[in-house]
């Protein structure tokens, strides 16, 4: 066919009058502004360091180190509330951002006290593993000779086995956070280690994608973690064994792509489970291309020398354990003050009055019921980051609280709605804005998409569906006899019906 009559077929297509494209979804809101003064004086200056470092967005840089204190202090109280219930420090974070919004480096800087405590602890159980070794083979021979010289007399062996003594318990292992556990290795780390532990990863789709979170676990996995921010103890059962570990404590903070983040907001299953109503989410504006280079300021050495020295100081202070065992917690009750107490049951009001029928928090029931224990829990947080040993939590630390409360729950409105949009759909999206910025011809084919279109959409199915899609909108027009496309002949082929 000639390249007159394949221009005159478009002209002729283009002459029929169709309505205007419809959205492919609706536009999210402004991400809500991180509270960042909520932090108080020592997590906000770390904060704003992190962003004057890193040029991050503020919100991952404030939820980082919010997650990093959680798991600092999480081990030394558990935060009482009004309704006389002692309920754990542990928070559940997800920060979302797009590649190239230095993640990775926020989290590196936010973790770097713990990641040195994690390197004292190494070299410390390097030192004594030898000394543990010797201890457990001697009492091996030991228990070995008893029974042996005894020759049968049970009542023999029972006084002496009695007299030699428990085992030597192994030094704890020299971990205090994991990427991308599932929950029955959670389980037999809490059993060899430390009793307060967090999960955080840069990349949460090692997590999210993992084993843990597989179609066949992910249940298993989420009614674990639903369990760990309740305060019940760890359990595991398999054919001969059976493991209950209770006064352990769990800190989580996954850094995820916003499609893997909605890969678990927008999952029924975990939804009906509770889990997500037990995770704290952040979705920034990027601020790539708006990230000029400057010299981090002589304030954010100091404010992040300071954050580091007092994590430290906390982290190497003796958690509080069972007398008789090494790694069971037995935290103290932290109560809310007379006035912190009086805020607090405001705030629980007005979220009650909100999550009614037709209320506002409707929409984001299941995290809404948990926001006054979320605010408690984050107030605590505040407070003994100020003082490791205070002994309640004043009215300003519970207003803290509140406005950090009160970001997620605006952040849970703008995405769980968000995640649910299909997959297919964010594809689409992609496409028409690589289609508006970078493709200069009136008419599309399938191999122009999955061949020089976005690297999401890389063989001729996805393609097919996704134009599918755009032509359903009113973004594209099949045009019936094929068209000539720079040069190649393409029997199918789709005219671009939008304005760019």
């Amino acid at each position: 066919m000639s390249g007159d009559r394949v221009r005159a077929i478009i002209a002729n297509a283009q002459d029929v009058t169709s309505e205007a494209p419809r959205p492919l979804m609706r536009e999210l809101p402004p991400a809500d502004p991180f509270p960042i003064e909520s932090l108080g004086d020592l997590l906000a200056p770390a904060a704003l360091a992190i962003h004057d470092r890193i040029q991050a967005p503020l919100a991952i840089c404030g939820q980082s180190v919010l997650a990093a204190a959680t798991l600092t202090v999480q081990g030394h109280a558990d935060v009482e509330l009004p309704t006389h219930q002692a309920r754990p420090l542990t928070n559940f974070y997800m920060s979302i951002a797009a590649t190239g919004e230095r993640k990775t480096a926020v989290d590196e800087e936010a973790l770097w006290p713990i990641r040195k405590r994690e390197t004292a602890l190494r070299e410390h159980w390097e030192a004594q593993q030898p000394d543990y070794e010797n201890a457990k083979l001697a009492w091996d021979k030991a228990r070995e000779a008893i029974t042996r010289k005894a020759k049968g007399d049970r009542a023999r062996i029972k006084s002496e086995l009695d007299a030699l003594g428990q085992a030597p318990a192994p030094p704890l292992a020299p971990l205090l956070t994991c990427p991308e556990p599932t929950y029955e290795g959670i389980v037999k780390l809490f059993a060899v280690g430390f009793p307060s532990l967090g999960i955080f990863a840069a990349e949460g789709g090692q997590f999210i994608g993992g084993h843990g979170m597989s179609d066949e676990a992910k249940l298993r996995t989420s009614a674990g973690l639903s369990a760990a921010w309740d305060g019940d103890p760890f359990k595991r059962v398999r054919s001969g064994e059976v493991t209950v570990l209770p006064g352990r404590r769990l800190a989580m903070h996954l850094m995820a792509q916003p499609d893997v983040a909605s890969m678990m907001l927008n999952d029924p299953l975990l939804a009906d489970q509770g889990i997500l109503s037990r995770i704290l989410p952040t979705a920034p504006e990027s601020t790539s291309g708006h990230r000029p280079w400057h010299e981090p300021s002589g304030e954010s050495e100091l404010a992040m020398k300071r954050y580091g020295a007092r994590l430290l100081d906390i982290l190497e202070l003796p958690l509080p354990v069972e007398a008789n065992g090494k790694n069971t917690l037995v935290p103290r009750a932290l109560p809310l003050s007379t006035e912190a107490r009086r805020l607090w049951i405001g705030f629980y009001d007005h979220v009650e009055r909100r999550v009614a029928s037709g209320g506002e928090l409707e929409p984001v029931r299941g995290l809404a019921n948990k926001l006054p224990e979320h605010a408690a829990r984050l107030a605590a947080v505040v407070t003994l980051m100020r003082d490791i040993h205070a002994a309640e939590i004043a009215c300003p630390e519970m207003q803290a609280g509140i406005e950090l409360a009160q970001h997620y729950a605006t952040e849970g409105l703008r995405l769980f709605g968000a995640s649910r949009i299909r997959g297919e759909l964010r594809l689409a999206k992609q496409l028409l804005n690589w289609l508006r910025s970078h493709w200069n011809v009136s008419a599309i084919s399938l191999p122009d998409i999955y061949q020089r279109g976005p690297s999401v959409i890389r063989d001729k199915a996805k393609a097919s569906r996704i134009v599918t899609i755009l032509e359903d909108h009113g973004y594209l027009a099949r045009i019936e006899c094929g068209a000539e496309i720079e040069g190649k002949w393409r029997r199918e082929a789709w005219r671009l019906t939008f304005e760019r």
